[in-house]
């Protein structure tokens, strides 16, 4: 049993990182125009692609950089260290909270003028008080979205603001977007429509966030706008609509919200879910040797849902990654193998397959110590 769940903890890795990657399923929407050189839309639960424009060629991303900054600092940091202004950080222009040097304020509160207000100089005190400086703390971020799958993108700074070869794509900032509302504190942040922030000397920071389909767009959770004369009018949003998120990405737009609004709609429209396998539902059942039943039947461990565009013919196919039969004692929860959905030869959904109960061992065989200890016991008897 230990060299198969070596053999399966390999393959399961394997798989994993396939599966960090979503689908490349997507439909053409012939009648939705839209201003944006690049554009797509996204399920969060899921992963799945719902449209596509240009999503994987890499382009200025103007602030929305600042969506992966936050989830770093989210990830290493603490919400409630005080960060102290360096005047670095205090000299930097564009949009702005006006950080002073010398002023103090905790981490939170300086991601909440980061996401909120578009605070550049926000990013830049957040980047020094976790790494030290704003070019370390970018290697880190690098890093962090490589690992994610992010593959189109390389950040120079914390912001977004204008430099050669700053770069990410609309597929790089959906998949890092969808991570990041995973975490609460993110979720929180970039679906505030104002804050204050009290700073030293009877300070304040009013903020409104620079996001209008927060007011215009019913449903909107977030996410992060963005503006360059190099990027154009960017735009992450994300929205809810009967039990479902999506999140749209336009970026180099004319009209960004415009252009939002019409990616969501389509989303909300024109797909429908099909539920392809049900949390707790027997997926398979495998052989037991040595136990106190012959057959253990394996339950997914989460619902897959796949969203089927209106009219569409969907070909789904599962594929199971499990060994044929076990040895007990098995316990209850054990992770034996993954069921694979696929549709069309990609990849749209896994479930982990797991018992439900514990399996005793039922052998009758006696250890050769036990019938050597009796043997002797006999012997001594003589």
């Amino acid at each position: 049993m230990v060299k198969f769940m070596r053999h399966f903890t390999s393959v399961m890795i394997v798989l994993v990182f396939s599966l960090l990657l979503p689908c490349h399923i997507a439909l053409a929407a012939d009648n939705l125009e839209i201003t944006a050189h690049s554009a797509i839309l996204m399920d969060a639960h899921t992963g799945q692609i719902l449209y596509k424009k240009n999503a994987f060629n890499p382009v200025p991303p103007a602030s929305t950089t600042k969506i992966a900054t936050a989830l770093l600092a989210l990830e290493i940091g603490d919400l409630q260290s005080v960060v102290t202004v360096s005047e670095r950080a205090a000299r930097v222009g564009e949009s702005s909270m006006h950080l002073t040097a010398g002023e103090q304020l905790t981490l939170e509160q300086l991601l909440t003028g980061a996401l909120v207000r578009s605070g550049n100089d926000a990013c830049v005190a957040i980047a020094e008080h976790l790494a030290g400086s704003e070019d370390l703390f970018v290697q880190l971020v690098n890093n962090r979205l490589n690992f994610l799958g992010a593959e189109s993108t390389n950040f120079i700074n914390t912001n977004g603001l204008p430099v050669r070869g700053h770069v990410t794509s609309a597929h790089d900032l959906a998949l890092i977007t969808r991570y990041a509302l995973a975490n609460p504190t993110f979720s929180k942040l970039v679906g505030t429509r104002y804050a204050v922030i009290h700073g030293p000397h009877q300070w304040t920071h009013e903020l409104t966030n620079t996001n209008k389909l927060l007011w215009n767009y019913p449903g909107t959770t977030g996410v992060k706008t963005g503006t360059t004369n190099e990027a154009g009018q960017c735009l992450v949003a994300s929205a809810t609509r009967d039990g479902r998120c999506l999140i749209a990405v336009v970026l180099h737009s004319s009209n960004r919200y415009q252009d939002s609004i019409k990616i969501l709609e389509y989303g909300f429209n024109s797909f429908n879910p099909v539920t392809v396998i049900e949390k707790g539902e027997i997926i398979k059942r495998i052989t037991v040797t040595e136990g106190d039943i012959n057959r253990l039947p394996l339950v997914a461990d989460r619902s897959v849902v796949f969203l089927r565009h209106q009219g569409e013919d969907l070909h789904l196919e599962k594929k199971f990654v499990c060994k044929p039969s076990m040895t007990a004692p098995i316990r209850a929860g054990s992770k034996l193998g993954q069921v694979l959905v696929f549709n069309e030869g990609k990849v749209v959904g896994y479930a982990n397959l797991v018992t439900e109960t514990s399996v005793k061992n039922n052998s009758s065989s006696i250890p050769f110590a036990s019938i050597t200890f009796l043997n002797r016991l006999i012997s001594s008897k003589k």
